[in-house]
């Protein structure tokens, strides 16, 4: 998921704008809005209402939830349907997304780029309606990939609109924008329309957890409290048909290959393309991936298009139109009914087949053997119908110790390339991390490979050439060079904090000794990234300076700040 800092321009909102955020400053931090979509005869599938009243909608995103809301007709959903999306955004996060960001574990990240929409589709037989059928979309659109904790949601505010109309989205807007401020490594209530669901929002203190177990149960006679975690999907029943391919889908999704997604219903496409960007972590999938995706679509000629390199995208998809539209993507993954136990994996990539045949569709060689013990074991399970909570939890400790075992020593040697402290001057800019060279790593990989922490054999280089091509690669190799900048930056900072600049200031020009107290104050200002006490000390040293300048140039200095 990606995740960029971006600039919150105060001066940019509009009156209207500003006068909305701050009635509904706290609902905006979990939700952008809640839509409304219908069936009309002469428009087709139209947006209905939004809630709350003045929420900033482009005409392209209106569009966009138009057509995701509701199934492909060839779905056939009667009933009720629950699926996800995800659609660009061009709008920026709220200034307390962006401060949740800092302290949240990246997978839970609000999303700079996307919106997720949580759908619940209704449709019945109706005589009194003119085409027969009532025909209507909940949505909830959000920034927050809080997958679990959004379904709950849905299932709540959707049935209670078919039955009260507008006064229960209204109450339910009003419930939410009571909710507490968005922060990460909380246990949080949260109540909505007569019920309170509490989960736990993990931080990078609390590492990876993000079930529920952390929170409390609270009891109560009056109210129902709901204890719910905020993104635990069960992985194993969306790749149960899949599972004696498990490693071959790590390896696609790890290299961020194109990947198609055929299933009857919107619900079976988005559960299996989410499961696959989790089948990495806890490195996060950062390329595109969109859980259902149609032929209006916005983006429906920029994936398609007739390119020698598809884009890195995995789609979900109903239409059969698909088939043809996508047939020189690389990869098919084709759903069969509910029945269907094993998927087969045909290598000859028989485009005729996908009209019937459920198969994964591939060319793909793997780089690395199957762990067969793991597939047999989930085997076993699926026979004598083992929880498929415990089925997850076994894939997801499996794909987890396999995708460590494969980070660890690229996380090695990115740490080696930080330079050595000696040479961090407190009067110098503090330098920059030794550049990445991929034949430096791989000369590691002989003593300190993957070999150390998995028995699964094959060309880990091979694997390792492949992944540095990918947007996967890129946004890892990204944030650990950041981090490890902001360290030297950190060191620079301690060791100038350290030192003694009157000492320093002896024999140094005057501009010199200016210079530097120009930079102490921006250092100071820009909130350092170093802790109470060397920002204290910085403080010190600033006034160390002080005293060595001559009263004038202190009056020149006092006015310019």
């Amino acid at each position: 998921m990606a995740c960029g800092r971006q600039n919150y321009e105060e001066n940019d909102i509009l009156p209207e704008e500003r006068e909305f955020q701050a009635k509904w400053s706290r609902f905006t931090e979990w939700l952008h809005c809640i839509c409304v979509v219908t069936f009309d005869l002469e428009l087709g599938q139209a947006l209905e209402s939004v809630y709350p009243p003045g929420v900033s909608l482009t005409d392209q995103e209106k569009c966009n939830i138009c057509y995701l809301a509701f199934p492909d007709s060839n779905s056939g959903c009667m009933g009720d349907t629950q699926f996800h999306v995800r659609l660009r955004s061009r709008s920026p996060l709220t200034q307390q997304q962006l401060n949740y960001n800092e302290e949240s574990v990246p997978i839970l990240r609000a999303d700079s780029t996307h919106y997720w929409g949580f759908v619940y589709f209704r449709q019945v037989k109706d005589p009194s309606l003119p085409r027969g059928y009532f025909q209507k979309s909940i949505i909830l659109l959000t920034r927050l990939p809080f997958i679990n904790l959004f379904y709950k949601v849905i299932q709540l505010i959707a049935p209670k609109h078919f039955e009260d109309g507008e006064s229960s989205l209204e109450a339910a807007c009003h419930d939410i924008n009571r909710w507490p401020v968005l922060d990460a490594g909380q246990n949080v209530l949260l109540p909505v329309l007569g019920a309170v669901f509490q989960s736990y929002i993990p931080n990078h203190q609390t590492g990876k957890v993000t079930r529920s177990d952390i929170a409390k149960q609270i009891h109560s006679t009056s109210v129902p409290h709901i204890l719910v975690s905020i993104q635990d999907v069960n992985v194993f029943d969306a790749l149960s048909s899949l599972i004696s391919h498990l490693h071959l889908l790590w390896e696609l999704v790890l290299t961020a290959e194109p990947i198609v997604v055929m299933a009857s219903s919107p619900t079976e496409c988005s559960s299996l393309v989410q499961a696959l960007t989790y089948l990495i972590q806890p490195l996060p999938y950062s390329a595109e991936y969109r859980p259902y995706f149609t032929i209006h679509d916005s983006e429906f000629k920029e994936f398609t298009r007739k390119t020698f390199n598809p884009p890195c995208v995995i789609l979900g998809v109903t239409n059969p139109f698909f088939t043809k539209t996508l047939q020189h993507w690389p990869h098919t993954i084709k759903l069969g009914d509910a029945t269907s136990v094993k998927t087969k994996l045909r290598k000859v990539g028989n485009i005729k087949l996908l009209d019937t045949a459920p198969g994964v569709y591939t060319q793909y060689k793997p780089f690395l053997e199957k762990d067969k013990s793991i597939i047999k074991k989930l085997h076993n399970g699926m026979r004598t119908e083992r929880p498929s909570e415990v089925q997850t939890a076994m894939v997801k400790r499996h794909l987890l110790e396999l995708t460590q075992s494969f980070m660890i020593p690229l996380e090695r040697y990115m740490a080696s390339l930080m330079p050595l402290q000696k040479n961090i001057s407190p009067f110098r800019a503090p330098p920059v991390p030794n550049p990445f060279n991929p034949e430096d790593f791989f000369a590691t990989l002989q003593q300190a490979g993957p070999q150390l922490t998995t028995g699964i054999k094959g060309d880990w280089n091979g694997l390792y050439r492949n992944f540095f091509r990918t947007p996967n690669f890129s946004a890892w190799f990204h944030q650990r060079h950041s981090n490890l900048t902001n360290k030297l930056h950190a060191l620079q900072l301690e060791a100038l904090a350290e030192s003694d600049l009157k000492k320093w200031s002896i024999g140094k020009k005057e501009v010199e000794i200016v210079d530097m107290v120009l930079k102490l104050r921006e250092v100071l200002k820009n909130d350092p990234p170093v802790a109470d006490n060397t920002r204290t000390l910085l403080a010190r040293r600033l006034d160390d300076l002080n005293c060595v300048l001559p009263e004038d140039m202190k009056s020149i200095l006092n006015a310019a700040s």
